[in-house]
């Protein structure tokens, strides 16, 4: 257990590093010019890969601890107009970077909100139409999706699986009813083992749970009650988040009282609780708030050090270019971020009115940039990180000297190491890596708090 001493020390706000720079620190704006040529200057390598994220908003009911950009609506008259946009904004792509689509195409992955709220015959017409003259990697393609399980029927699971689908990601938080009352999502065990033993049966893969700590009224005997049914139907990954409480950001989190919540040393036992309960049970932790059993390619691509870390979070294939479609959905080349008009109404406008790149902002990283977050990736996926230039060995060193001291993290030679003791620190060590950060501290609440 980490000590009281500890917590009180380091859990603070700090960014959860799915990218470098984070959000709030970027600066230059790519033009969507600029966004095209970042493109074209990386898919003119014939030997580059991309992944396809694509942002499904809908969502029919809203859930008080969601952080997700979402459109909260039962019409599903929006899913035919919303399909046809998607593809839209796609044929820009494939009509201004072209040579894009002659690259493999190693992920596509549909993330929301929730996919599932479309018809199996919308999904259908969204991916047929995603993939076709696209060239997918036949030796390393891999199709996901996430999926609330009390929306999702079979016949959606069993399209998806006849396109090449292969791994599930099904929204679970908490077994616990009155926890699941208060965040407004009633979803009975049963309906989560039906959809779990369906999609096996049909093929799929991998499994994935996503549970959260830190709920309202999650207690130490609630939190072990979810962990042993999540173990009970055994998914091949589990991924474990805090609670990152934002309501300045999403107002939705007010509905439930901060004193519902467990807090500081009351709350990181719930994963500690959670982590001896998962490991015991043959689950591997996978860098920060994700297991995986030892067969699952996620595990295996930690072996490998082929472990990648992007704005979905671990991923097992790294990729030369992550595009992503849809509103909100936020897309990277090795020199550039950028992210769609999050608006649903501004985003559909520009796609079909104005027949253009929906570009909200981005960033483009400067050289700087770019260094940084090769060492930031490297840590968040493997836990040490080289420091060739002594100037900024030195620096880190100074700036971790407290971490250094209880023995978080240590220096081998020019080496950085997450030491076992630091490991639910890893967030706070990264700080030292992260310029921007350090240059220009928020002055008020930015990041979730560490732990």
């Amino acid at each position: 257990m980490i000590s009281s001493s500890l917590l009180k020390k380091y859990d603070t706000p700090v960014p959860r590093y799915t990218s470098y720079p984070t959000v709030p620190y970027w600066t230059d704006a790519p033009t969507t010019v600029d966004w095209i040529q970042a493109l074209h200057d990386s898919a003119s390598k014939e030997d580059a890969t991309w992944a396809m994220y694509v942002h499904i908003p809908f969502c029919e009911t809203l859930c008080t601890f969601c952080g997700c950009n979402t459109v909260i609506s039962r019409n599903h008259s929006k899913e035919g107009s919303y399909v046809q946009t998607l593809l839209k904004e796609q044929n820009f792509y494939r009509t201004q970077t072209p040579e894009l689509f002659e690259r493999k195409l190693r992920q596509l992955h549909l993330g929301g909100g929730t996919p599932t709220f479309l018809s199996a015959e919308n999904l259908v017409a969204l991916i047929e139409g995603l993939l076709r003259d696209t060239r997918r990697d036949a030796d390393a393609f891999d199709g996901s999706l996430e999926v609330d399980p009390r929306r999702t029927r079979a016949e959606q699971l069993k399209a998806l699986y006849d396109l090449g689908f292969r791994r599930v990601s099904m929204g679970v938080q908490d077994f616990n009813e009155e926890v699941q009352r208060l965040i407004n999502r009633i979803q009975p065990f049963d309906i989560t083992k039906k959809l779990t033993e369906e999609a096996r049966a049909m093929g799929y893969t991998s499994v994935n749970f996503d549970l959260i700590y830190g709920l309202p009224k999650q207690t130490k005997e609630l939190m072990r009650q979810t962990v042993e049914k999540t173990i009970e139907l055994r998914p091949d990954r589990i991924a474990l988040y805090s609670f990152a409480l934002v309501p300045w950001i999403k107002p939705q989190q007010r509905l439930f009282k901060d004193a519902d919540l467990p807090m500081g040393a009351e709350k990181r036992e719930l994963y500690e609780i959670s982590y001896e309960m998962l490991t015991q049970a043959g689950y591997r932790e996978i860098g920060m708030d994700h297991f995986a059993l030892p067969d699952d390619q996620l595990s295996r691509s930690m072996d490998e050090g082929k472990l990648h870390r992007n704005f979905m979070g671990y991923a097992e294939l790294r990729t030369d270019i992550l595009l992503g479609l849809g509103v909100s959905a936020i897309s990277e080349a090795p020199s550039c971020f950028h992210q769609n008009e999050k608006v649903l109404a501004q985003y559909q406008k520009k796609v079909l009115e104005e027949q253009v790149i929906p570009t909200l902002r981005g960033h483009k990283l400067t050289s700087e940039d770019q260094r940084q977050r090769e060492m930031i990736l490297q840590f968040m996926t493997q836990g040490h990180v080289r420091l060739s230039d002594l100037e900024q060995k030195e620096d880190v060193e100074n700036f971790l000297s407290q971490m250094i001291e209880d023995h978080l993290v240590a220096f081998e030679g020019d080496e950085l190491k997450l030491t076992e003791t630091g490991r639910p620190f890893l967030r706070n060590a990264c700080v030292a890596l992260d310029l921007r950060l350090r240059r220009n501290k928020p002055d008020t609440k930015v990041f979730s708090q560490s732990l």
